[in-house]
């Protein structure tokens, strides 16, 4: 089970991989290594900043440095912010490319691959202590019908995995041409890994997966120390937030990015709180699983022990009605503002008896 109930026995022998897509290289960070040395060089080179080219520490995992540039100046900070605002097409081009190679791998025209498969997935972002978002999922293979309906013969999960890794490979977005940016090629990063899932131990076990990305669900940008769980408001903000140089960099970036006309449809400024990121933490496809409009209906009957639940009261039918005191508060309130305002000229009118200046 996960992400919604729990699929039948039957169709559990079908084609099914875990995913992980990373982010690419934005600038050399330093990082956790167990007891080896972060970075390690013979030669102790320096960048153009003068800054050095390796690091010889060895940082535990939560060492407050793991994460951190190098060398701020070398890093693509700009390349950064607007892959994290493309992360969503990225991952639409990779489903498109993963269809597409299926299809063309059996002979099957593109167009007609709805009638012979559906690849289904449930997906979650993580934000890395890099500050970058890599993306965990679950692809399915399915039948015609969605998850009740058998896959066709040649969905085997070898042929799945080499379309996930060929898809990751070659999907590339372009960023809108920026005379101050220019145009950039946006990618996945080089590390991709798909891993068949099995219900007969040898390998990931659904219960193993659904606890490993339960686990980022409630884990947002502020959880991890990669942003805010509110927006911004304005360039001040960004000092004022507990967060580290190189974070606030980043949303420094996406506030100057989003200034820009041809990055206007980006909306950088409204999502700077999660560094440009502009997806949900967890999104599936409409197919992988039950629906939420059914959770909430289940969830309503239940409450309802065993009722309709068509008289529960949810948040969509709240409404506003108004703010201020009741009748009793507002008496209240009035009597201590009048007790101020005595208060404040008996104070003026003793200032004056005394010469002081009111």
């Amino acid at each position: 089970m996960l992400g919604g109930k729990t699929v039948p026995e039957r169709v559990r022998a079908r084609p099914r991989l875990f995913v992980t897509l990373t982010a690419p290289s934005f600038g050399r960070v330093h990082r956790a290594t167990d007891g080896e040395q972060c970075r390690p060089r013979r030669d102790r080179g320096e960048c153009a900043h003068g800054r050095p080219l390796g690091c010889g520490t060895v940082h535990p995992t939560a060492a407050s440095l793991v994460g951190q540039p190098l060398c701020p100046d070398c890093y693509d900070y700009v390349a950064h912010a607007l892959w994290h605002a493309h992360a969503g097409k990225l991952w639409d081009r990779f489903v498109i490319g993963v269809r597409r190679h299926l299809a063309s791998s059996v002979g099957i025209p593109q167009s007609r691959f709805p009638e012979h498969a559906r690849l289904s997935f449930a997906r979650v972002a993580e934000y890395q202590q890099r500050a970058a978002v890599h993306v965990h999922a679950v692809v399915r293979l399915d039948g015609p019908a969605g998850a009740a309906d058998e896959p066709p013969p040649w969905g085997t999960a070898s042929r799945l995995t080499d379309a996930v890794r060929a898809s990751a490979y070659r999907v590339v977005v372009r960023t809108p041409y920026s005379p101050a940016v220019g145009e950039l090629a946006l990618r996945w990063g080089t590390q991709v890994d798909a891993r068949p899932l099995h219900a007969d131990g040898l390998g990931p076990s659904d219960e193993a997966v659904a606890a490993y990305v339960a686990k980022y669900v409630t884990k947002g940008a502020s959880e991890t120390g990669a942003g805010t769980d509110h927006r911004l408001t304005a360039w001040q903000d960004i000092d004022s937030a507990a967060l580290t140089d190189h974070v606030r960099t980043l949303m420094r970036t996406c506030w100057r990015l989003g200034g820009l006309p041809e990055y206007a449809p980006l909306h950088l400024r409204a999502w700077a709180h999660t560094l440009g990121y502009r997806g949900h933490i967890l999104t599936k496809s409409r197919a992988y699983s039950t629906t939420y409009a059914a959770l909430r209906a289940d969830r309503a009957e239940h409450q309802g022990h065993g009722e309709s639940g068509a008289d529960t009261v949810t948040d969509a039918q709240w409404r506003y009605v108004g703010s201020g005191h009741t009748p009793g508060a507002a008496l209240i309130a009035a009597g201590i503002a009048d007790d101020l305002a005595r208060s404040r000229e008996s104070a003026r009118d003793e200032l004056q008896e005394r010469g002081g200046r009111p």
